[in-house]
């Protein structure tokens, strides 16, 4: 809740005191050094590819006034109330009509103008250049007021990259996906000013085996891409969306089709929400069961190559689970080192308590090696959409290394923030159990970690996506010899192949300690990757601040802290 005006601390049985101050209206982007330098190194990674050179000193004001929005009190409090006050299904009206439509919380309209107007989804596809940094940067200060409305914004983003690539998509949807408003309306589109994207794959048989889909397209009479969906799907994030891509079985295979909420008559489509998911955590954003009942869509891309269609949709949306976990540690960092500034124990401040110290700065240097990789990756996105093609070959390495180590790592910090405010971190007022909540969700949407793991082996087998990666691997040759030493093992093909599947967790984390000490000793700070490396590589533990290895305290904890 907001700061309370003038509250009472002298009270009838005790003086309430040695309480941190409120974290207050802060500024999350120009007064955060790891977010606010990591971008920046990002850009000019980009600009070196970009012929016009630079020309992103208007993203990073806007960022920094987007940094003002999301970090003060009352996008917080919105974020509460819509997680505190969750959606709730409608699914018929007063007379028993069949409307199918979902109720939200005043606050998390509020919570969704503010990131898509701000650009969250239409700005990769509109910036001339660096537009995917940019979106990551939105998408991880979104995170500070709610990490629940980031999946509809999410989809709505990575849905470009199917949208842009086909005639009637791209001239029909990809304006309304790309305006950067907000409309709630449940009208068709045509009466639109804005539109959301939501995805449905995943049917209760198969899960992340979308080849045993049951679903089936029936083709309608007179058209060769218009048809009938008849079946169900068990996970529809953000069912309040305008459109779904959505896979379907028809008799050249597997293909993907676009689903959207209005038929081409005007009348609703016969996409019925079965019921709303009782979540874990992410309680503001609506998740579903639906069943097609001859619902009305049209495939985008070629008959039976529906995964290969919308693959390119989930290259984008791993990028962002990477994002909120990056996110998740930076904030849960973050309220962590403030509470140690302000609370005391054995006559010492918690921050300058040597075991605080060695937490706090262990878990801030994950927090740096998370957002030096994720920068990395966008980098990368955005010079592959300029055309480098080496780029993209590293991007379709990256997007999966990143998606699944980042978002492993989560959790763990987390937990440890929690930790850190003692007693009262296990209260929900303080927002950090809804934190941890929300921790290990990016680990499981858009493939579960043997499920990345498998793709990593995949893209590795691809040749211009292996000679991408040595290459990237070879640039800090000669810097450090353990990294050398790792990155000799890594460099050969064979490491992984022989392994088979059962080595891949092993080897994708081995892979991604080593990008993240490379991106690392390239980024703004590339004292911190010996560090790294002493501590991930050389001594590493279990839990957070058990390496026997000493980190650079005041460096990290001034980092940590947001101004």
């Amino acid at each position: 809740m907001p700061t309370p005006r003038d509250p009472r601390s002298q009270l009838a049985t005790h003086e309430v005191m040695n309480q941190p101050t409120p974290f207050g209206d802060r500024n999350v982007f120009s007064g955060d050094a790891i977010a606010r330098d990591y971008v920046a190194r990002a850009f000019q990674t980009v600009a070196a590819c970009n012929s016009s050179g630079g020309g992103f000193d208007g993203l990073l004001s806007h960022l920094q006034q987007f940094g003002s929005t999301v970090g003060c009190e009352e996008a917080r409090e919105h974020g509460r109330l819509a997680n505190e006050n969750p959606p709730k299904l409608t699914p018929f009206d007063r007379y028993g009509h069949r409307i199918d439509e979902v109720e939200f919380h005043p606050s998390y309209h509020k919570l969704m103008d503010m990131g898509l107007s701000a650009g969250a989804s239409s700005v990769a596809w509109t910036a001339p250049a660096g537009g995917h940094t940019a979106h990551i940067a939105l998408m991880t200060l979104m995170t500070w007021a709610d990490a629940g409305v980031t999946c509809p914004m999410s989809m709505t983003y990575a849905v470009g990259a199917v949208l842009q690539a086909h005639d009637w998509t791209r001239e029909s949807w990809l304006p309304a996906v790309t305006s950067g408003i907000y409309d709630p309306a449940v009208r068709p589109l045509s009466e639109k000013r804005g539109a959301t994207m939501g995805m449905a794959m995943t049917e209760k048989q198969g899960g992340s085996d979308v080849r045993a889909n049951s679903t089936r397209a029936i083709a309608m009479p007179g058209s060769d891409d218009e048809v009938q969906l008849i079946g169900h799907k068990w996970f529809c994030s953000a069912p309040m969306c305008d459109g779904f891509l959505t896979l379907a079985y028809e008799d050249a295979g597997l293909s993907c089709f676009l689903v959207p909420r209005w038929r081409p008559d005007g009348s609703r489509n016969a996409m019925e929400i079965q019921r709303l998911k009782d979540k874990m955590g992410d309680k503001s954003n609506a998740s579903s069961e639906i069943e097609y009942r001859h619902a009305w869509a049209r495939r985008v891309g070629e008959p039976g190559r529906g995964v290969k269609t919308i693959i390119n949709m989930v290259h984008h949306t791993r990028l962002d689970c990477a994002a909120g976990s990056a996110a998740n540690m930076r904030i849960g960092t973050a309220l962590a080192a403030h509470h140690a500034t302000g609370r005391s124990a054995f006559q010492k401040k918690l921050i300058d308590q040597p075991l605080m110290q060695s937490v706090l700065t262990d878990m801030a240097l994950e927090c740096e090696a998370a957002y030096a990789l994720l920068f990395e990756e966008t980098a990368a996105f955005d010079a592959a959409h300029l055309g480098d093609e080496d780029a993209a070959m590293l991007s379709r390495i990256l997007a999966p290394v990143a998606k699944y180590w980042i978002c492993k790592r989560a959790p763990a910090v987390a937990y440890e923030a929690m930790e850190c405010h003692g007693g009262v971190g296990f209260v929900e007022e303080t927002g950090m159990p809804r934190l941890y909540r929300q921790s290990p969700l990016n680990s499981i949407w858009e493939g579960s970690g043997n499920v990345i793991a498998l793709d990593i082996q995949r893209a590795l087998m691809a040749p211009p996506v292996l000679a991408a990666l040595q290459k990237r691997l070879l640039v800090h040759k000669g810097a450090d010899a353990t990294l050398d030493a790792a990155t000799d093992k890594l460099l050969n093909p064979k490491a992984f192949l022989a392994q088979g599947e059962a080595g891949m967790r092993a080897f994708a984390e081995k892979l991604a300690l080593t990008l993240q000490a490379g991106a690392l000793l390239s980024g703004p700070r590339p004292d911190l990757a010996d560090a790294f490396i002493r501590t991930r590589m050389v001594a590493p533990a279990l839990a957070f601040g058990g390496s026997t290895e000493r980190l650079p305290h005041d460096i990290l904890l001034e980092r940590a802290l947001i101004a």
